[in-house]
């Protein structure tokens, strides 16, 4: 079975991905200030709380787009003198911050669901409330379809966080138009607070989804079992290197960063040594030219514990 090189961070050069994850924020920007439009004009007609707690969170989904903008552009910034590892974690700190709007919205709309179920109002204008919903599921199909495409070749923090809004979204406007319709069409007067509840509820697991993906970004998770067997495959194939230990990796927005400890034979040259590594690194950065590569060498069964005593009662990996 082929292997999808996409679905691994730092395998697309860092120019291309950012190309990518700009072009889907700004799309996202865009779809989000078409929603609150359309869903304020349906608000103001019906005075319904499903239809204000869908614009609720539209109207932070143009924020949250904005910073995911922002955080995409700054973290491609190349490394300088006072970030030798890049801006790349600007992606996991726009996460954080997705989750605290999602939060806000959460929030609100559990508010004034609330107030609505002591105090329930008639909704009107049925009918428009169902065709705009409508329209902002379409709208927001195509925006998540086009961020999952994205997220493929990419793996984008950021861009993964502002999808989560999106596919909360669509759930939630799913849920509005069934408020609508029971409380408009069926009058149940409870319905449409209820669906409410739900959609806040909803926002409150999303915001948690969003800040455990930032959190693992900006606590340096390590990449995936499979991207690290890659990684030692890529650096010991073709004997150039006898085998790879005490391996190292986490991600940074576009960038991944990566050593480890490798096993030479202890009779070669230094030279000879030197070339090897190269060679590794060469191979590696081939499938990752995002990646930031480190390797220590060691004589094979001469390997000397390096770094802290904490570090060094890891497991080798």
């Amino acid at each position: 079975m082929p292997h999808d090189h996409h679905l691994l961070p730092g395998t697309l050069p860092v120019s291309v991905a950012t190309q990518i994850t700009k072009r889907t924020a700004l799309l996202s920007v865009s779809v989000a200030l078409t929603l609150v439009i359309l869903k304020s004009w349906a608000w103001i007609q019906s005075d319904s709380v499903s239809i204000l707690s869908s614009l609720a969170d539209s109207a932070l989904d143009v924020l949250a787009s904005l910073f995911t903008l922002a955080a995409v552009v700054y973290a491609s910034v190349p490394p300088d003198e006072e970030h030798r590892h890049g801006h790349g974690k600007a992606e996991g700190f726009a996460g954080i911050i997705q989750a605290m709007f999602v939060a806000v919205a959460a929030t609100l709309v559990a508010i004034e669901a609330f107030q609505h179920i002591q105090q329930p109002r008639e909704v009107t204008q049925s009918g428009l409330a169902i065709g705009v919903m409508a329209v902002s599921i379409l709208l927001t199909i195509g925006l998540v379809w086009t961020q999952s495409l994205a997220i493929r070749k990419t793996n984008s923090v950021a861009t993964d966080g502002d999808r989560a809004h999106y596919l909360a979204d669509l759930g939630a406007n799913l849920a509005v138009i069934g408020g609508v319709i029971a409380t408009g069409v069926f009058r149940i007067p409870y319905a449409d607070p209820a669906i409410g509840v739900c959609i806040a509820a909803w926002l409150i697991w999303t915001a948690l989804q969003v800040a455990n993906k930032g959190l693992a970004q900006l606590l340096d998770e390590e990449l995936s079992s499979e991207a690290r067997s890659r990684i030692k495959k890529l650096a010991t194939q073709d004997g150039t290197l006898l085998d790879v230990h005490a391996l190292r990796t986490r991600a940074s927005g576009p960038y991944v960063h990566i050593q480890f400890h490798a096993d030479l034979p202890p009779d070669i040259s230094l030279v000879e040594a030197h070339q090897r590594m190269v060679a590794a690194e060469r191979a590696i950065l081939e499938e990752f030219p995002a990646a930031d590569v480190l390797i220590h060498p060691d004589p094979r069964g001469q390997a000397e514990r390096h770094g802290g005593d904490v570090f060094g009662e890891m497991k080798k990996g």
